[in-house]
């Protein structure tokens, strides 16, 4: 009866917007340790399916020419900066002994927007419930330092607002990260660093479809070479077009985007309860190597971009 209170519990809050993804995620991993998840219940199976929901409403918080028109100038920053973390993703993971869907994870999430992008991509190349959730432990611990480091740099350096925001919206992993750095380092730094990133986030569908076809070119050996693209990738495309071009819905695609949001907390909550000490254990320190050496090549590079 406990384990089936808490989950209820936070549910609830997760729904209402009251807790935080990096809390759900360490308190599904709390839960899960003190053996508190309700039997004959698959957190997993659960957590995938409302992903995929979870995803096509953040579409609609993509404004697709807005999006383009603010990044104009940084496109070119934006697509080498992604392309560049993905490659070192592969071969720094490699170099580490890693499982290659595991550095591909976390390439993601460093090269586009961080839990969104993980759960995206996850389901592509068919990754395990555990190596997601390892991926965005990790993520959402570097986005936590970063919320809380960027702006002193920021200000030590003397960036102005818009430099500032920009290199905030490349940098730092996670959308919630970003807005609450640039919240707190000035206004035009929010606007450029809300827009900047989510045109950011246009960039799960290409890298989920070639993720996608990579996946089925490796597997084809196995006999499973069919191209995992899922479902949600079509309604997240749709959700933004909407979102886009039918503006007369804008406050119900607020509350929509926003229930995404809300979805997405709750599912790392699910996630967090399939996570084990001993899977943990099992990966080791290298993912978080990983993600650390890569956060510094983009944080480091795309300020040195910007400053030229």
């Amino acid at each position: 009866m406990l384990p089936l209170l808490a989950f209820v519990l936070v549910a609830v809050l997760a729904l209402a917007g009251l807790i935080s993804s990096p809390l759900a995620l360490a308190v599904g991993f709390v839960l899960a340790g003190f053996g508190m998840v309700p039997k004959h219940f698959n957190p997993a199976q659960l957590a995938k399916r409302l992903l995929a929901v979870s995803i096509v409403l953040l579409g609609f918080g993509i404004h697709i020419d807005t999006a383009l028109a603010v990044t104009g100038d940084a496109l070119g920053l934006i697509v080498t900066s992604i392309v560049v973390t993905l490659v070192l993703a592969l071969v720094i993971g490699r170099w580490l002994g890693l499982e290659t869907t595991t550095a591909h994870l976390i390439g993601s999430g460093t090269a586009i927007c961080g839990g969104s992008a993980i759960a995206a991509v996850g389901p592509a190349v068919r990754a395990r419930s555990d190596q997601m959730a390892l991926a965005l432990a990790i993520v959402f611990i570097l986005n936590s330092v970063a919320l809380l480091i960027f702006p002193p740099i920021g200000h030590f350096l003397n960036l102005d607002q818009y430099t500032f925001g920009l290199w905030a919206a490349i940098a730092i992993h996670d959308t919630s990260s970003v807005v609450g750095a640039a919240e707190a380092y000035g206004d035009e730094a929010l606007l450029v660093a809300t827009t900047a990133k989510l045109a950011r986030a246009l960039w799960i569908l290409p890298v989920a479809v070639v993720s996608a076809w990579v996946a089925a070119r490796y597997n084809k050996k196995t006999g499973h070479a069919k191209m995992a693209l899922p479902w949600f990738i079509g309604g997240f495309i749709a959700a933004a077009l909407i979102a886009s071009y039918l503006p007369s819905g804008d406050v119900a695609y607020g509350y929509l985007f926003l229930l995404g949001k809300r979805l997405l907390v709750l599912c790392l909550f699910l996630i967090g309860l399939s996570l084990t000490l001993k899977r943990i254990r099992a990966a080791g320190f290298k993912p978080l190597l990983l993600a650390l050496i890569l956060w510094l090549v983009i944080a480091c590079g795309s300020l040195i971009w910007l400053l030229w």
